[in-house]
């Protein structure tokens, strides 16, 4: 996931525009799948490494790849999942979003398939720039003139610096470097693709692995060692969600593009090259009597004089891939809070030009923090490779379940045809997911954890926020009754314009009914506004508000934003500009929230363990005011104590 520009792209662009979105797409869609070559095959054949490694088990580990590749990527992907898509945006709480929408009073499941996708989501976002920059560095060691100069200790300490040092520059944002991504990528690809063709040579015989029954009878002969295989097989299409969640940003035809032209061949060719490499090692070992291992068959690849320079492209593909999973995890959360699952945070734009430019401080240091963890504590991206797996297979169980419910309630497919499309991807889908929760010893239990306690912070702060909501429309009356009874008796007047801040307009805000119990005055022109999230990714102008007179006094103005979108009360209420709010002078009008006091208790509510984080996030939660870009000395804050 990336950020998302001004407005979705549309799927049929001009010739020129069709050629740049695809070039864009190839540097940030593909740059997770794209540097999975670095390590998979090899985890994948040092899972059935225990009792030597033979020319079928190569075969199989080589075919089971190829074909998760297509079922998983081309099949289930390209050619149907992207189709599910909410105004042209996709990925997981996209998709949540619009089944939520679609299936009404029963919309808690998709949102609770959303959250979990969310959470699963934090996971991938921490191994990828871990195991993806970890594996590049480890390159170095297929140098025999620098394997000396770089032991383990140092290949982990280069390691942690080019992370520092990527997300140190997030806060200035990457519009600069990130026209380099495309550029970059697309010669990675090449690379990689013709080195694969260089040694397919080597085994002219291996593309009998494109036969299915290869794989099959790995997976019938191997037992439990084959279910370990697959889990590790899995690598091959970690960021494969990238397809479905970039689709506002690029397109569905630019990313179908890159991938049936570009990116599926080459990793085809680099997988195929790998294999044959493999093979030919097995028979040159099997001559000579000597012992055979598996090795960095990726690196070992490239003679050892451009070996040097490959690293360095490796090492600026994975980069690219760090990042792109980084400002994935800043989209995610500004449409999760958006959304009502997690807290306002603070969120600065790094560009004047597009919108989805975005910088989150909180996720951005919560993430270094835990990528310098797993680097420290695994060491190696063998070690790490087994953590890796779950967070993706998770994450793809969720997607494919919203495509159920988009397919049903979006498409309204009859159920016999839903069933017949979805059950075959959820089968294959549950199948990895099972074969990785085998590894959750070795490492998996790290993206569980991570996604068990997002998830956590997720449902305290929807419980919590539904009890605040629940209280305060005890405590409330209905504005129009309100209205009614000050017309009749009118309090003190002044001047200028009072804008309240509520979630629901239909009632009295709680900071107009203690404005007028404790300072016992009326504005001359009184604003009841309501920030309304919507379940598309972007609202047009014409449709940013709505406003209702509801008498001389008061008037209702519901503002509308796109889960992908950025509030800016001022300036849509016309405030200072030239809108059909025309009349709002910036120096007379004023802003007043409503902002309670919790109060934890052990006997009402939550338990007074979930009050407590629950107050942690509400305390830790950035300022109304900055989030909804009001001037600070214009706000007035006003509330009252609750028990959670």
């Amino acid at each position: 996931m990336t950020p998302a520009v001004d407005a979705p792209v549309s799927d049929q662009p001009s010739h020129p525009a069709l050629i740049g979105l695809t070039i864009g797409a190839i540097g940030v869609v593909f740059g997770d799948i794209g540097t999975s070559p670095l390590y998979a095959f090899r985890e994948a054949l040092a899972q059935s490494a225990a009792d030597g490694i033979d020319a079928s088990e190569i075969l199989g580990v080589l075919s089971l790849a190829l074909w998760t590749l297509t079922l998983i990527v081309t099949i289930k992907y390209v050619l149907f999942l992207m189709r599910a898509d909410n105004h042209g945006e996709g990925g997981v709480l996209a998709l949540a979003a619009l089944a939520r929408r679609s299936i009404g009073m029963r919309s808690r499941v998709a949102l609770v398939l959303g959250a979990a996708g969310a959470a699963l989501f934090y996971g991938d976002a921490i191994i990828t720039p871990s195991l993806s920059v970890l594996s590049a560095m480890e390159g170095l060691r297929t140098i025999p003139s620098a394997a000396r100069l770089f032991d383990e200790g140092t290949i982990r300490a280069l390691t942690i610096g080019i992370l520092i040092g990527l997300f140190l520059i997030q806060r200035r944002g990457t519009a600069m470097v990130a026209k380099l991504f495309g550029p970059v990528c697309i010669l990675w690809f090449l690379v990689i693709g013709g080195l694969g063709v260089w040694h397919i040579a080597d085994e002219l015989s291996i593309f009998r692995v494109l036969l299915p029954q290869y794989g099959i009878h790995f997976l019938a002969t191997h037992g439990t060692v084959g279910l370990f295989v697959l889990g590790a097989v899995f690598l091959t299409v970690t960021g494969a969600e990238a397809l479905t969640a970039d689709m506002g940003h690029f397109g569905k035809k630019p990313i179908r593009i890159a991938w049936l032209i570009l990116v599926f061949p080459a990793l085809m060719l680099n997988y195929l090259g790998q294999g044959a490499f493999a093979l030919s090692h097995l028979e040159a070992a099997t001559a000579a009597g000597t012992t055979f291992r598996n090795q960095d068959w990726f690196f070992l690849m490239a003679p050892e004089s451009v070996r040097g320079p490959l690293i360095v492209l490796a090492g600026f593909a994975t980069v690219i891939a760090s990042q792109a999973v980084i400002t994935g995890a800043f989209s995610l959360t500004q449409q999760a809070v958006q959304l009502g699952l997690l807290p306002r945070m603070k969120l600065r734009q790094t560009s004047a030009a597009f919108a989805g430019q975005i910088y989150l401080p909180a996720i951005n240091w919560l993430l270094l923090a835990g990528v310098l963890v797993l680097i420290i504590q695994f060491k190696t991206s063998s070690a790490m490779a087994a953590a890796y797996g779950i967070a993706v297979t998770g994450t793809m169980v969720v997607t494919t379940l919203l495509g159920y419910l988009v397919a049903r309630h979006v498409w309204h497919w009859k159920r016999g045809w839903t069933l017949a499309a979805i059950l075959p991807f959820l089968c294959l889908d549950l199948i990895f997911f099972g074969a990785n929760i085998l590894r959750v010893i070795e490492g998996g239990w790290v993206p569980l954890v991570i996604a068990a306690a997002i998830g956590l912070l997720i449902y305290t702060w929807v419980r919590g926020k539904g009890i605040v909501r629940a209280f305060e429309a005890r405590q409330s009356i209905p504005l129009a009754d309100l209205a009614a009874a000050l017309a009749k008796r009118p309090p003190e007047r002044v001047a200028g314009t009072a804008v309240f801040l509520t979630a629901n307009p239909r009632s009295a805000p709680g900071a107009l009914l203690h404005n007028l119990k404790h300072n016992k005055v009326l504005h001359e022109r009184n604003l009841v506004v309501s920030i309304r999230t919507t379940d598309r990714p972007v609202v047009d102008a014409a449709h940013r508000s709505t406003v209702e007179r509801l008498d001389a006094n008061f008037e209702v103005v519901v503002l509308n934003y796109g889960f992908m979108e950025s509030p800016d009360v001022p300036a849509d209420l016309g405030v200072g500009g030239r809108t059909e709010m025309r009349g709002l002078d910036a120096m007379k009008t004023s802003f007043f929230i409503g902002r309670s006091t919790l109060k934890p208790e052990a006997d009402v509510g939550m338990p007074l363990w979930q009050d407590r984080i629950f107050m942690f996030m509400q305390r830790n939660a950035a300022d109304p005011t900055e989030f909804l870009k009001i001037p600070p000395g214009k706000v007035l804050e006003l509330g009252e104590q609750v028990t959670v």
